[in-house]
């Protein structure tokens, strides 16, 4: 706080560089530096998110027998009901009462209560709950009032460095304000959500400051804070926010009742590192080396081709995969994007158009039946459009279970929701159809499937 209030001291006394190290102030300006104007624009428009829901804990050691559940439901005697409450933060990004907070702040919320600056509580509406980016939208009714609100500022236009504050409301102690500088940008190596790409501060964050404001000096909104790094549960000068370019497409369109669309770049690959830098001709390691374009995508149309290198998304360096993702995500459907691409020793300009993910191959769910060991089971073939649908990490192709009934031969192998069908004894299974031929396939069973980012090989039958 100390290098802070020098460092501006300097600033606003101009005097002479040989004289900056002591000097007296002049007039009482040089001396009430302060960060109040800027709170007293952004603070009416971060407010408290209240949740409830209720927790269901069972003492009967038959609980989880079927018969018993046939019987009673989720009614039987035993159980105990708890209601949990729960705390964060968020921000009003529109005046007609739109709210972003974290998603994980509302997560398995039965009651919402928005409480604001000004002490009044509204019960709110979840328009939009992104778990991808841990984000969430809400509604308040306000019957026509305006409310304050903080307007977005380009994220990409931070710097390490710049004074940002971060408003919340710690431990549920009430409206805090923080101050502290951007630390570090595109941190992508933190695991809080699908989309990892954050802002890093010193700011003090801590718990109930998850779905606050990251403001800087203008009073505009450049993050939501959402999450720290900690031993103890406190702050350790180390938070993340979100960037507001991804609040922003999140927020897109939930006016006018729109689905989410990602925009979709139709191409993945992995990051290029200091082994496979030289390989690739590159002085050091940077980029995404691509080794997978989805036929009839926006990259395959463009011209990108395997063993590409992305190193930047309009002018902006891509330094990993994670962030190549993120440059895409945050880009409307539907827009041209400059990829700088390496290829055959030198740089070159790829336009795409982007556009949202594809359903191709039609789905096809399908209820597996009969004396096989996939009866019970619901398959469907996996498409750019479907896996997003799915809000899962998986690669747009083969084929996925959807659901398993219980007691079925498929829950009795263990076959899960999320589990993706690759081989029976060495036949390979890419579409529906291929399972459907495989079901006569005689006992035993090699079966092989993968199940997030294992594969799992068992024998059936045998």
């Amino acid at each position: 706080m100390f290098r802070t209030f020098v460092f501006l001291s300097i600033l606003a006394i101009s005097a002479p560089a040989a004289a900056q190290t002591r000097v007296v102030p002049e007039n009482r300006e040089q001396v009430q530096l302060s960060f109040a104007p800027v709170v007293k624009r952004a603070a009416p428009a971060v407010v408290n998110v209240t949740t409830k829901r209720t927790q269901r804990t069972v003492a009967s050691p038959f609980a989880n027998d079927p018969m018993f559940r046939r019987f009673f439901g989720d009614q039987f005697p035993g159980m105990d009901q708890k209601v949990q409450n729960s705390l964060g933060s968020g921000v009003i990004v529109d005046p007609s009462g739109i709210i972003v907070t974290n998603f994980h702040v509302i997560r398995g919320a039965e009651e919402i209560v928005v409480g604001l600056a000004d002490r009044r509580e509204f019960e709110a509406s979840v328009l939009r709950a992104d778990e991808k980016t841990d984000l969430a939208v809400l509604r308040i009714e306000t019957n026509g009032e305006k409310l304050p609100h903080l307007d977005m500022r380009d994220s990409d236009d931070l710097e390490v460095g710049d004074i940002v504050l971060a408003i919340g409301n710690p431990f549920g102690v009430g409206q805090t304000v923080t101050q502290g500088i951007v630390s570090a940008l595109a941190r992508t190596m933190v695991g809080i959500s699908d989309f990892r790409f954050f802002i890093q501060t010193d700011a003090a964050i801590n718990p109930g400051n998850s779905g606050g404001a990251l403001v800087t000096l203008d009073g505009r909104l450049v993050g939501i804070n959402s999450a720290i790094f900690s031993r103890d549960g406190g702050s350790n000068g180390i938070g993340f926010a979100i960037p507001s370019n991804m609040v922003q497409t999140v927020v897109a369109g939930v006016n006018s009742g729109g689905r989410l669309v990602r925009a979709w770049l139709g191409a993945s690959g992995q990051t290029v590192t200091s082994e496979l830098a030289p390989g690739l001709g590159l002085q050091r390691p940077v980029g995404v080396a691509i080794t997978d374009v989805f036929a009839g995508g926006p990259a395959d149309k463009a011209g990108l081709r395997r063993g590409d290198v992305v190193l930047k998304v309009e002018g902006r360096e891509v330094g990993d995969n994670e962030a190549l993702r993120f440059r895409i995500a945050t880009q409307p459907v539907g827009q041209t994007v400059r990829l700088t691409v390496w290829r055959g020793g030198h740089e070159t300009t790829l336009p795409v158009t982007l556009t949202g993910p594809i359903e191709n191959p039609p789905r096809e769910v399908t209820a597996i039946r009969g004396q096989n060991p996939f009866s019970g089971a619901t398959i469907a073939n996996l498409s750019p459009a479907f896996v997003e649908e799915l809000g899962i990490d998986l690669p747009p192709r083969g084929v996925v279970v959807t659901e398993v009934r219980r007691g079925s031969p498929a829950d009795q192998i263990r076959l899960q929701p999320g589990d993706v069908l690759l081989r029976v004894n060495d036949r390979a299974i890419a579409t529906v159809e291929d399972a459907r031929k495989i079901v006569n396939v005689p006992l035993p069973w090699r079966l092989q499937i993968r199940r997030g980012e294992r594969t799992l090989a068992t024998t059936v039958g045998g």
